[in-house]
């Protein structure tokens, strides 16, 4: 779980979410003079950001593009991080597909996380912070895991019987972090430094 304070950590991959050949829709200025963007969000920290494409670049949504140092294929550069409220309406109805993805990509992570939670106080638990996770889960997971690690999601799924989507908790999760500044506890993402007025 992440300190509050600390540094977020760089994103080397990004998951396109829209593609806006105008650019953002908040941008006043004439049409010829705005420039592409494309609103993504990282592979790793699940950072919303907008990213600024190379010249004739169309990266496809759904797509995971190359952000990191060095040469890149299809972007020039990113631009500033955003808030969810900051994405178009198409870029927030790909979200939840985009992060299943990304859940998908790296399940080792979060099948090492439902492996090492662990309390947050004496009366919170990290997994109490899933949604649809209560104590009654949270045992069972924990009763189940001191059998022997649970070596996928599919794993979790069929030893833990309520946990019937892990995919869908953990993206269901992030959102809440990604659509909440405040959040009290963050699991999987970093908090927002950027003044919404940028």
């Amino acid at each position: 779980m992440r300190k509050r304070g600390t540094p977020p950590e760089k994103e080397d991959y990004a998951w396109v979410l829209d593609y806006l050949p105008y650019g953002s829709t908040t941008d006043k200025r004439p049409a010829y003079q705005k420039k592409p963007l494309v609103q993504a969000v990282g592979d790793k920290h699940f950072v919303l950001m907008e990213l600024v494409p190379k010249e004739g670049a169309n990266p496809q949504i759904q797509s995971r593009v190359y952000i990191g140092d060095g040469d890149r294929d299809e972007i020039d550069h990113v631009k500033h991080r955003i808030h969810y409220q900051e994405l178009s309406h198409g870029a927030q109805l790909e979200v939840p597909h985009v992060l299943e993805e990304c859940v998908r990509h790296q399940e080792e992570k979060f099948v090492k996380f439902f492996n090492e939670a662990h309390p947050i106080t004496t009366r919170l638990h990290m997994l109490e912070l899933l949604p649809g996770i209560g104590k009654k889960l949270m045992w069972a997971i924990i009763d189940e895991r001191k059998k022997g690690e649970f070596k996928s999601l599919k794993d979790l799924h069929d030893r833990v019987g309520g946990v019937h989507t892990p995919e869908k908790v953990i993206v269901n999760r992030i959102l809440e972090e990604l659509k909440d500044d405040n959040i009290k506890y963050r699991l999987f993402t970093v908090p927002m430094h950027r003044p919404k007025n940028d």
